[in-house]
């Protein structure tokens, strides 16, 4: 089997290439997967990249998500041609991945590809849009409904954001779409955007805790100064969900817009999100995610490929989602 394999030498440097190896290099798992497609998340940048980032064991197999076929199974939940999906639970990291043509994990880690969705569009999804629709799920279980204002999406031109405007603007949301790229406007408004908010508009924190009421929900990627500015400006009893950190970890906000406006900022992690919630989430990624946006977001790779677009993510080069076809 063909694999993309990170390894680090005696100075501590890592390298990674596609490699013919021995099946029986899987790590234990319940279930072996004949992977069909990965694609390339932030994390993913990492674990390639110099230094590996997240990976503790070399050498090692990245890809934090998966999709395929059930070649073989020690778990009745699922039989083998059984379509899976896989995201999360340090798969890529801690545990080898999904840059391989096959996988081995525990049966607990996977969820049953929902009708409707195929593989390579289930990895057009992948963590980003996963993510994107737990924080839309979020945002409505705290009572945002359509009509109420404008959603603001940052960083919407990145994975998380280009489904979650894709998403919300199928639902009926009118959509604001926060982009660094002039160039990614049209983009943006061909997944359902009405409005492009320039980054530097946004970007900065200010002197006010408060400033005009303006959104009515907000899907953030971006965290650091621009969340601080966004909470300040979200219409009362409004919510964020938090979903990344590319513009930094820290949060430089007071608790103003939390005591006087009621705003809620939700934590969205994707990663040990419980069996169920997986399952509606990708139940609701097949009937709310309109596929021909879905294909518009997509960026082809194959295993070859995954050193340069792993370089390209963490210097946020990458725009839409890469699905990248394993077995090419």
């Amino acid at each position: 089997m063909r694999a993309l394999i990170v390894e680090k030498d005696e100075d501590g440097k890592t390298s990674a290439s596609v490699q013919e190896i021995e099946e029986q290099r899987l790590p234990e798992g319940d279930v072996t997967v004949a992977v069909e497609y990965s694609t390339v998340n932030y994390k993913d940048g990492l674990c390639i990249g110099p230094g590996g980032g997240l990976v503790r064991n070399y050498p090692h197999v990245p890809g934090i998500d998966f999709a395929g076929t059930v070649e073989s199974s020690d778990d009745p939940r699922y039989k083998p041609g059984d379509k899976v999906v896989l995201t999360g639970w340090r798969v890529g990291e801690a545990h080898w991945g999904g840059y391989a043509e096959k996988a081995r994990v525990k049966a607990d880690w996977l969820v049953p590809l929902p009708d409707g969705l195929s593989t390579r569009e289930a990895m057009a999804v992948g963590t980003a849009g996963f993510t994107a629709m737990l924080a839309v799920m979020a945002l409505e279980k705290q009572g945002l409904k359509p009509g109420q204002g404008p959603v603001l999406v940052t960083g919407a031109s990145g994975g998380v954001g280009s489904v979650a405007t894709a998403i919300l603007a199928n639902l009926g949301y009118e959509v604001a779409g926060v982009t660094g790229r002039p160039e990614s406007a049209d983009y943006l408004k061909d997944l359902g955007a009405s409005q492009i908010v320039p980054r530097e508009d946004i970007a900065e924190a200010v002197k006010r805790p408060l400033e005009s009421e303006t959104w009515a929900g907000c899907v953030d990627a971006v965290g650091g100064a621009m969340l601080a500015r966004v909470l300040g400006q979200m219409k009362y009893g409004a919510s964020v969900a938090a979903v990344g950190l590319a513009g930094g970890a820290a949060l430089p906000a007071t608790v103003v817009p939390f005591l006087l406006r009621g705003v809620n900022l939700l934590g969205i992690d994707s990663v040990m999100q419980p069996y169920e919630n997986r399952l509606e989430a990708w139940k609701r990624i097949a009937t709310d995610l309109p596929m021909e946006k879905l294909e518009a977001m997509i960026q082809p790779a194959t295993l070859a490929d995954l050193p340069g677009l792993g370089a390209d993510i963490l210097k946020g080069q990458v725009r839409g989602r890469v699905v990248v076809d394993v077995n090419a």
